[in-house]
Formats: C-alpha cells, structure tokens, sequence
C-alpha cells in the first residue's frame, strides 16, 4: 500500500518588501491545490529562510520578491540551501523580475520565474511537475 507524499513548499518573503498579499494568494492556491505550505512571513534574511527549508524538510522554496532586491538575496539564499545539503531543493521565484535577470537567476538554479498575474493553477502544475522528476530522479 502506497500513499504519495505531499509536496511541502516553504514560502518566503526575503528582503525588507512589506507586500505579501501575493504570498498569501500563492500559499492558499497551493493548500488548495493538496500541499503543505509553510509561510515564513515578512522580512525573512536569506539564513532565515534556509534554515526553515531544512527544518520543514521541503520539496520547493517560493520567494516572493517585489523589491528589485533578487539579484542581490538569491545567490547567497542558493549558497546557502547547497551548504546545508538542500541542493535538490526546488527554488522558484514569484514578483517583479525584469527580463534582463531572467536567464541570469535560471543559471544560478532558479527553476521558475512567475511574474504579476501569473496563473495559481499553472503554477501548482509546475510544482507537482518539478518535484515528481525530482523524486523519480532520486529515486
């Protein structure tokens, strides 16, 4: 008998942006969609937020940046997941991204980039996608 795990998703607001009604909108979609959320809340530094994926042992980290602070916070949050053995950690970004950092982030290991009004359902899909391959992946 094999029940399947539940996709765990940490979401994070890094940086100092105060908006996080995206955040939520996300973070219900994808409760809605059968995973488990974590929401860290407002204001979370990069230490923060890796440290919370490895005790919620989870599946994706989705960060919510509006800030225009990306290119300067993710680095050091994908140092950090790798540090603690978190490389397999999905990280997909939600926010304003500008074009010009897109391909910058995805070499870096971004796996996703959702801009403003960014479909909940598509996004969910994505997220079961990425996880199952690397899942199967993994064994």
């Amino acid at each position: 008998m094999t029940t399947e795990q539940k996709i765990r998703v940490l979401i994070a607001k890094p940086g100092l942006d105060g908006h996080d009604r995206g955040a939520k909108v996300i973070a219900r979609a994808l409760r809605d969609a059968g995973m488990e959320v974590i929401y860290t809340g407002l204001r979370q530094t990069p230490e923060m937020i890796a440290e919370a994926a490895l005790q919620e042992d989870v599946d994706v980290v989705g960060l919510s940046i509006l800030s225009g602070a990306h290119m300067a916070l993710l680095p050091r949050i994908l140092e950090l997941l790798r540090a603690n053995d978190l490389a397999d950690v999905k990280v997909i970004i939600g926010g304003i991204v500008p074009d010009d950092d897109i391909q910058a982030l995805k070499a870096m290991g971004v796996a996703a980039i959702y801009g403003p009004g960014a479909n909940t359902s598509s996004i969910a899909d994505d997220i079961r996608q990425m996880v199952q391959a690397a899942r199967s992946h993994n064994g």
